[in-house]
C-alpha cells in the first residue's frame, strides 16, 4: 500500500478521496490555492501545501507546483479526482517520470479516450456500437455535407477534443450546416486548441446512459451497472440515477458484457465510465471518461463498493479479487448536484455561507466541503454539494429525496436546491419518462 497520497484536487472530491485514504490508513497531502487556504479539504488533510494564487491555471493546473509538493512531502502517489488534471495524459506521464504512481488509467489510454475520434475508432474495432456518423474528423464543409446527406438530418457537429458541450452544434437542415460547422470549429479551437470536429446523427429523444467499470492490471474487468444521466442543462448533468428507469436487467447485462470484453482486450486499467445514447432499444457509444465520475456515489450506494478504495488498490498492482458474478445490485439511488447558482437564471452565486445544515437519516448521504462560515470562491466550478439517497425502490428513493431536499439548508448564497425540489415533483420525472432534452424544456416552462 502507498505511504502517502497527494490529492491533486479540491472541494468535495478531495474530501471523498481523503475519507477512503483514512480508512485504508494512508496519510494524505492536500494542495490548495490561496483562495482555498481555509477550505475543508485543507483542514482535514494530514499535510497541506499552497501551490499558487486563486486562478486554476496558476494552482490546481500548475503541474510543476503539484509535483514539487509531492516531492517535498514524500508522497508516493497522486490521485487527481475529477476535472482539472484528471484526464491530462501528459500530467500522468510526468507523475510516473518522477517515480510516483498516478492513481488512474495509463497515459496511453487517457490520451486515446481524450480524443473522441480515436476513442470511437477503438471502440468500434472492439465491437462496441456507435452513433452513425463520420469515420473521423471532417476536413471541410464539402465533406461535412456528404456525411450529413448520407446519415440524414438533423446532425450533430462535435469537437474531437471536446467536453462539457463546448464545440457542439446541431444542424437541423442543410441550410444550417455550414454555420453550425464553422461555429463548432471556432468553439473547439478556443476551448481546446484543436478545431477538429466530427459529425454524428442527432438523436431526437435519447437517454444518456453510462456504465461504471473497474479493471486491474491482469485484464480482469467488471462493471457496476448503469447510471441514467439524462437530466442535463446545456450538456451539464444535474441529477443522476442508478439504475436507469428505462433499462431492464437483461439490457444492463448485455451492455456490460460487451463493454467488459472490449476493455479487457484493450488492456485498460483502473476506473472508467463509458457513456452511451440509448434510444429505441439501441445503445450508441459517445465517449469514455478515464477517471472517477462526479456521480459515482449512486453506483456505490446500489453496489456497496468504495470505488475510490478500489482505485487505490488497483494502483498498487493488486488484483480485483472478485468477478462479475460477485457484483450485486440493491435498490435504487438518486443524486442531485447542488450548485452555487441562482435557481432561475443559473448565474454563479459565490460568497460566504452563513449557515449550513445537511439532511440525514437512513439512506441519505451528502458529499460536500461546505461549512458555516466558509466562502465559496468565484474561481472554480459552481458545484458545492451532492445529495445522494438510496432506498429499496425508485418510488421510495424519490420520497426520501423529497424529504431530504426539504431538510437541506444553505444560507448566505443562492443554490439550485429549489430547482431540484421542482424537478422531483414533476409527473414526467416521477414516471421516469424523460430524455436528455427534457430538462431544457422543463426549465423554459418553469
Amino acid at each position: 500500500m502507498f505511504n502517502k497520497i497527494l490529492i491533486a484536487n479540491r472541494g468535495e472530491i478531495a474530501l471523498r478521496i481523503q475519507r477512503a485514504c483514512r480508512e485504508l490508513g494512508i496519510p494524505t497531502v492536500a494542495v490548495h490555492s490561496t483562495a482555498d487556504a481555509e477550505a475543508m479539504h485543507v483542514r482535514l488533510a494530514d499535510e497541506s501545501v499552497c501551490i499558487g494564487p486563486p486562478a486554476a491555471r496558476d494552482s490546481y493546473l500548475n503541474v510543476p507546483a503539484i509535483l514539487s509538493a509531492a516531492t517535498i512531502t514524500g508522497a508516493d502517489a497522486i490521485h487527481p479526482g475529477y476535472g482539472f488534471l484528471s484526464e491530462n495524459a501528459s500530467f500522468a506521464e510526468m507523475v510516473e517520470a518522477h517515480g510516483l504512481t498516478f492513481i488512474g488509467p495509463s497515459p496511453a489510454h487517457i490520451r486515446m479516450m481524450g480524443d473522441k475520434i480515436a476513442a470511437k475508432t477503438a471502440m468500434a474495432s472492439l465491437g462496441v456500437p456507435l452513433v452513425p456518423g463520420s469515420d473521423g474528423a471532417v476536413a471541410d464543409i464539402e465533406e461535412a455535407r456528404r456525411v450529413a446527406d448520407d446519415i440524414g438530418y438533423p446532425v450533430l457537429i462535435k469537437a474531437a477534443a471536446g467536453g462539457g458541450g463546448r464545440g457542439m452544434k446541431v444542424a437541423f437542415a442543410p441550410d444550417e450546416l455550414e454555420e453550425a460547422w464553422q461555429v463548432a470549429r471556432t468553439e473547439a479551437r478556443t476551448a481546446f486548441g484543436n478545431d477538429a470536429v466530427y459529425i454524428e446523427k442527432y438523436l431526437d429523444r435519447p437517454r444518456h446512459i453510462e456504465l461504471q467499470v473497474l479493471a486491474d492490471s491482469f485484464n480482469n474487468v467488471v462493471h457496476f451497472g448503469e447510471r441514467d444521466c439524462s437530466l442535463q442543462r446545456r450538456h451539464q448533468k444535474l441529477l443522476e440515477e442508478a439504475g436507469s428507469p428505462a433499462l431492464t436487467a437483461a439490457e444492463r447485462d448485455a451492455l456490460g458484457a460487451t463493454v467488459t470484453a472490449a476493455l479487457s482486450k484493450l488492456g485498460y486499467r483502473n476506473a472508467g465510465t463509458l457513456e452511451f445514447l440509448y434510444q429505441d432499444g439501441k445503445f450508441s457509444f459517445i465517449e469514455m471518461n478515464t477517471r472517477l465520475q462526479v456521480e459515482h456515489p449512486v453506483t456505490e450506494m446500489v453496489c456497496g463498493v468504495d470505488l475510490v478504495r478500489e482505485q487505490i488498490r488497483i494502483a498498487t498492482g493488486r488484483r480485483l479479487g472478485y468477478e462479475q458474478a460477485d457484483v450485486t445490485f440493491s435498490g435504487h439511488a438518486i443524486e442531485c448536484r447542488i450548485n452555487a447558482e441562482d435557481p432561475e437564471t443559473f448565474s454563479p452565486t459565490p460568497g460566504r455561507v452563513t449557515a449550513f445544515h445537511a439532511p440525514g437519516g437512513l439512506g441519505v448521504r451528502v458529499d460536500s466541503a461546505l461549512y458555516a462560515g466558509c466562502v465559496v470562491p468565484p474561481y472554480y466550478d459552481s458545484m458545492v454539494a451532492k445529495l445522494i439517497v438510496h432506498a429499496p425502490t425508485r418510488a421510495e428513493a424519490i420520497a426520501r429525496l423529497r424529504r431530504s431536499l426539504a431538510e437541506f439548508a444553505v444560507i448566505g448564497i443562492k443554490t439550485t436546491l429549489p430547482l431540484h425540489q421542482r424537478i422531483i415533483q414533476d409527473p414526467d420525472f416521477i414516471a421516469g419518462d424523460y430524455t436528455i432534452h427534457w430538462l431544457e424544456r422543463f426549465v423554459a416552462r418553469s
